[in-house]
Formats: C-alpha cells, structure tokens, sequence
C-alpha cells in the first residue's frame, strides 16, 4: 500500500531530503501523479502534437576523408540552425555505451539508502551528488527525474570517489567523448573565422560533468515532465540516449524539421551520441550558433535513462563574445562575465527556458 503524504512537506521531505527520490516513490506503489508534479498546462509535453524527427546524423569519420569540408559544413548548419545534431563514428564504442545504460539502470534500482548516501550535505565528495528534479527548492511543481552527478578532476580522484556501480565505465565514456568535444570545438570556433589558441579551446572545456539521469515510468505522464524547458549551461553536451526516446527541441527558426516555435522529438539513433550548443558557446560566438532550448517527456511503460556530459568552462574564467567575431559582426550582443556569475544564477533558479540568457546580454542590443 503506499504511504499517505499528509502535507506537501512530508512527500517533499520523503523525496527530496530523505533520498528516496522519485524512483522511492513510484516503488511505493502511488496510482496517480501527485500534485507537486503536476504541471501548469503550458509546461505539459502533448506527444501529439511534437513532431518526431530522426536528424541525419553526421559521420565523423568522414573528417579524415575527401568530405572533409561537407562534414564541417554540416556541423557549423546545424549549431546555427537548430543547436542540436547527432553524430556516429565518433570514437567512443558502441559496447561501452550499451555497458553504460545498464550501469545507469543497476545505480538507480539500488535500495534509497545506497543512493542517499551521495546526496548533498552528506556526499563523500564534493563533487559527487545525488538529487531528483533541478532545484526543487524553488519549482512550482518538481520533475519527474532523479539523477547522480560527477564532476570530473582528474583519472584518479574519480576512481576514488565516484559510485562504485559506474565510476570505470562512466570515467572511460568521458575521457573518450573529451577528444570529440575538443575537436568539434575547434571546428565550430573555426568556422567563426577565427584563430583561437590550443590552450584557450582547453579552458572554454576546461570544466567536466557526467550525469546519469533516471525517469521512471509514470502512471501519468501527460501530467509531467521529466525535465522543464531549458538550455545547458556550457559549451557542447555529449548525450547518450535509450531508445525509449523523449527529448525534445524547440526550433528557432525554419528548418527543414520544423518551423519556428515547434517541439520536434530527437529520435534515437542506435550508437549515435546527441550534440548540443550551450549558452556558453551561444555567447563566445555572439549568437551565431544557438543553444537549443530543449525539455523531456516522461512514459507511462518504461523507465529511461540518459547519460550527458557537460562540457563547461572552469568557473574563474573570463566569458565573452570572442573580440574576432565581434569585429567582424560589428556589434557585441553580450557582456563579458565571469562563468562563477553564470553558474550562480543558473542554479539559483528553476528552469524557465532560455531566459538564464538574459544574465549576459546586452540591453543596447
């Protein structure tokens, strides 16, 4: 029988605080959604009405071949248009991503208390944490999402301290998903028509954070959300998706997908990885390639899983538009900051779009 939450204190309390998660709560046996996931009719994924679209993927390996310039091309299309591309052939095996989704589905259907044991305030490490939704402190209604988060340091403090269930499949995911970003980056920065150091492409990536995020089945899924609209924070995320499917894209402006304003579903492709622009690369090019806003709808059948990897720059670096490519556009759209006062604002509220933008934008533009 499921607990009787008396107030929305006590499931808060149970969910959040006490590390039973949502996963504690559908395992409790609950029928129906409870209101503190409900979302405003707006924020509700009709899956009727998105538009699912199986993007081309672009193969890598055609970057070491005479299509060379048609695959930057296609890249440099797709981070302007629409934010989002997915990309096979990209060095990272395919085995090793098939390993990870189970890793993530054996983590999440531990006991709550193996799992609390990394939530925030009583992690082993700072740069271990677990939680459920985004900030659920401050959400009018929560996600419907649990997830374990890893910041990367170095080889050895992740084999120390990261969860013992994924930490040498997880740690192997990133290090080999690094050298595409790295290369990708140096693409899209190129494409820009400017010249930026070795050392400088390190620091816009000089930051690293793997997620495993879980979604289980939901007894009422056109109710929720698993995420809420939103765009990442950094420059390029790697995300490695099920095949259940879920994520969704909204389109910017007219593409062969969709038209400005639509909700376009980013099927899965078997071994392909999802790539998209964040706010930080969306800044550094002065608008010129997006960072697509984007949420996550739950399912009523199957619990989901997706593994992203964040690529962020470190939080004492200085962010801008890049000084050749304001000269070149003639006008600079953003201010400079430093990232800390990026991040500080992010997370200090629930996700509300693109609007985390507005912190660096310029009011004369």
């Amino acid at each position: 029988m499921a607990p009787s939450f008396k107030d929305g204190n006590s499931l808060f309390d149970f969910v959040v605080r006490d590390g039973n998660g949502v996963k504690g709560l559908v395992d409790s046996g609950i029928s129906k959604v409870p209101d503190q996931y409900i979302q405003p009719q707006q924020e509700r994924i009709d899956k009727q009405n998105g538009i699912s679209h199986e993007l081309p993927p672009i193969d890598l390996s055609k970057l070491d071949g005479p299509n060379h310039d048609q695959v930057v091309e296609e890249i440099a299309s797709a981070a302007e248009k629409l934010g989002f591309f997915q990309v096979v052939n990209h060095g990272v095996p395919v085995e090793l991503l098939e390993s990870l989704k189970d890793m993530a589905h054996k983590f999440f259907a531990q006991p709550p208390e193996k799992k609390a044991i990394y939530c925030k305030d009583v992690s082993p490490s700072p740069n271990v944490k677990y939680g459920t939704s985004f900030v659920p402190e401050k959400e009018r209604a929560l996600e419907w999402k649990d997830y374990i988060s890893m910041v990367y340091t170095n080889d050895a403090d992740a084999l120390n301290h990261w969860p013992m269930e994924c930490k040498e499949v997880a740690l192997e995911f990133l290090n080999k998903s690094i050298k595409m970003v790295r290369k990708l980056v140096e693409i899209l920065l190129g494409k820009l028509g400017v010249t930026v150091e070795d050392s400088r492409i390190d620091a816009f990536i000089g930051l690293k954070m793997i997620n495993m995020n879980f979604y289980p089945a939901c007894p009422n899924p056109e109710l929720t959300v698993g995420v809420g609209r939103h765009s990442d924070m950094g420059t390029l995320t790697v995300l490695l998706q099920d095949g259940i499917g879920g994520l969704y894209v909204k389109v910017e402006e007219d593409i062969d997908a969709g038209k400005k304003g639509d909700w376009i579903e980013i099927s899965p492709i078997p071994g392909a990885l999802v790539i998209n622009v964040g706010d930080t690369l969306q800044i550094l090019s002065n608008g010129r390639y997006k960072s697509a806003e984007h949420r996550v709808r739950t399912t009523s059948t199957q619990s989901r899983v997706s593994i992203p990897i964040f690529t962020i720059p470190k939080p004492t670096e200085k962010i801008g538009p890049l000084p050749q490519v304001v000269e070149i556009d003639g006008v600079a759209r953003y201010r400079e900051f430093v990232l800390q006062e990026y991040m500080n604002n992010f997370f200090a509220k629930a996700h509300d779009g693109k609007k985390s933008l507005d912190f660096a934008k310029l009011d004369s533009v």
